[in-house]
């Protein structure tokens, strides 16, 4: 396996932070664009954009090659995160409002630390299990305040964006062993183009769709394809290399009040009132999953526990 070359540390920070701006952006952009294109149309615009961008950078640090096993791995990452993941998050948040679509893909970094746990060797702890309890009483809750909310709201819209949620935390997992061996921005363009063709039968909608959209909503989906697909899932891509997957995963507790925000400012929208105390919920379950026990000091005279060092 090919060493992961050393960087400074604020570089995967750098990465993480464009992420998550990015990714919270996203939110916004697929609920404001719910009006003009239909979820698979969508979906395949937002890739095929983004395996473009990606292609330009990707193609000349040349010709990835892939082992059979990566191959797999890829293959799977493109159907489920940016396939599924892109197919059920457009429909949920035609029917739930981009921050509370955005708190309950959060859970994902309470599964990808139960995933990890159980296929990457990290530790299954009883805060672990906790926080799964809380993160997923969380989700009850904005499920119930959504239900009540009124118009626009519906539990089918939670249950498709928990969809999402469980298709990023298998992918997280599935891309972690890749990182060691093949680039970043490889990983994504191959993953995002397995994306596309999965997509490829909503090609007949794209084109309806674009002929009828306003050119803003067209310079939307070309921001989708190019800024939270291409440049925020290779900084993503980036930050994974040189993060475990657990730690990576748990920063993205961040996007929700940062699309809350934007969902604000640009869609004059918030969560209903109960939903945000179900997203405090769950965000503390994935602080409980993710805290790392201290290890014991010993008493005096005691042993020092197997694999310490003076």
């Amino acid at each position: 396996m090919t060493p992961t070359p050393t960087v400074p540390r604020w570089l995967p920070l750098a990465a993480v932070a464009t992420t998550l701006v990015l990714w919270a952006s996203a939110f916004v952009a697929i609920r404001h664009l719910g009006d003009d294109f239909s979820p698979g149309a969508l979906s395949l615009g937002r890739l095929l954009v983004g395996a473009l961008a990606l292609a330009a950078v990707a193609l000349p640090q040349g010709r990835p090659r892939p082992t059979r096993s990566q191959w797999v791995r890829l293959v799977a990452i493109g159907l489920l995160w940016f396939g599924l993941y892109n197919l059920t998050l457009n429909a949920g948040e035609l029917l739930v409002d981009a921050g509370t679509a955005s708190m309950l893909v959060q859970v994902a970094p309470v599964l990808i630390a139960l995933l990890a746990a159980l296929f990457l060797g990290e530790r299954f702890t009883t805060g672990l299990g906790l926080g799964l309890a809380l993160a997923f009483g969380g989700v009850a809750l904005i499920s119930v305040s959504t239900s009540s909310a009124g118009a626009g709201s519906d539990v089918t819209g939670v249950l498709l964006v928990l969809v999402s949620a469980v298709a990023y935390a298998v992918s997280v997992v599935l891309q972690k062993p890749l990182m060691g061996t093949l680039s970043a921005v490889h990983v994504t363009w191959i993953a995002c183009t397995v994306g596309a063709v999965a997509c490829l039968p909503f090609g007949g909608q794209l084109v309806g769709e674009l002929r009828e959209a306003p050119a803003s909503s067209i310079w939307w989906l070309v921001f989708l394809g190019v800024f939270p697909t291409a440049i925020a899932f290779t900084t993503y891509a980036f930050a994974l290399r040189h993060m475990s997957a657990s730690s990576l995963g748990v920063t993205t507790y961040l996007v929700p009040p940062i699309t809350v925000v934007l969902g604000l400012v640009f869609l004059g929208e918030a969560p209903p009132t109960m939903a945000y105390a179900g997203g405090v919920l769950a965000l503390l379950g994935v602080a409980v999953a993710r805290r790392r026990p201290r290890p014991r000091t010993p008493t005096p005279g005691e042993p020092a526990p197997v694999g310490s060092r003076g």
